[in-house]
C-alpha cells in the first residue's frame, strides 16, 4: 500500500507539473509584464498562482460529479484528456506557440491589459485545458480517498514552483536565454507525450474491459 501511494504521489507531481509547465510560462509572463514594477509582478503572480491552485482544486473534487451531469465516462475523458496532451506535447517539441493553451489572439490581449492575474496567466496559461484534464483523470485514476491527498498536493505544491519561477522569471531568462528554454520545453514537451499515449491507454481499457486481458 505505501509502495503504490508514493508510486501514485510521484506520478501526480510529475504530470501535473510538467502539464503546468512554469517554465514554458516564463517568457509569455515577461513579455506582458515588461512595463510593469517588480512589485507589481509579483503580486500579480501570487494572485495568479492562487487562482489556478483553486480552478485546478475544484475540477479535481468536482470531476466526477461533472461527469456524472453530463453523462461522460472517465474513460471517455481519459481519452479527451490523452489527445489534447498529445497536441500539446507536439506543439512544445516542435517549439511551437502552444495554441492549446493561449491563441496569439488572447498574448496580444494580454499584452494590453494592466492586471494579468486571472486572465491570461491563471487561465488559460496556468490552469489551462490539458492542466484541468489532467487532474481531473488523476483523481479518478485515485480511487480511494487516500490517493486523493498525493493529487491536491502536487497541485498546491506545482502552484508554489510556478510563483517561484514567475517571480524569478527575469534570472531564469537571462541564465537559460531562448534557446535553453526551448530546449527545457522539447525535453517536458516528449514526458507529457508519454503521458498523454498512457492516459489514451488507461481510458481504451475503462471503456474496454477486455483489452486488459
Amino acid at each position: 500500500m505505501i509502495k503504490e501511494w508514493l508510486s501514485f504521489s510521484l506520478l501526480s507531481l510529475s504530470a501535473i507539473f510538467f502539464v503546468v509547465d512554469p517554465m514554458g510560462a516564463v517568457p509569455v509572463f515577461l513579455a506582458m509584464t515588461r512595463n510593469d514594477t517588480p512589485e507589481k509582478r509579483r503580486d500579480m503572480a501570487r494572485r495568479a498562482c492562487l487562482a489556478a491552485f483553486f480552478i485546478l482544486t475544484t475540477f479535481a473534487v468536482a470531476g466526477t460529479l461533472i461527469f456524472k451531469v453530463f453523462g461522460i465516462t472517465l474513460g471517455a475523458f481519459k481519452v479527451a484528456g490523452g489527445v489534447l496532451l498529445l497536441l500539446t506535447s507536439i506543439e512544445m517539441l516542435r517549439a511551437q506557440q502552444q495554441r492549446t493553451r493561449m491563441t496569439p489572439e488572447e498574448e496580444r490581449e494580454g499584452a494590453e491589459r494592466e492586471d494579468v492575474a486571472i486572465f491570461p496567466l491563471a487561465i488559460p496559461l496556468l490552469a489551462g485545458p490539458g492542466s484541468i484534464a489532467t487532474v481531473t483523470a488523476l483523481m479518478g485514476r485515485a480511487g480511494r480517498k487516500l490517493f486523493a491527498v498525493p493529487v491536491i498536493l502536487s497541485i498546491a505544491l506545482t502552484c508554489v514552483a510556478s510563483y517561484l519561477m514567475l517571480v524569478a522569471a527575469e534570472r531564469i531568462l537571462q541564465v537559460l536565454g531562448v534557446t535553453g528554454l526551448n530546449v527545457m520545453n522539447r525535453v517536458i514537451g516528449l514526458i507529457i507525450g508519454a503521458l498523454a499515449v498512457q492516459f489514451m491507454f488507461d481510458g481504451l481499457r475503462d471503456a474496454f474491459p477486455g483489452l486488459a486481458g
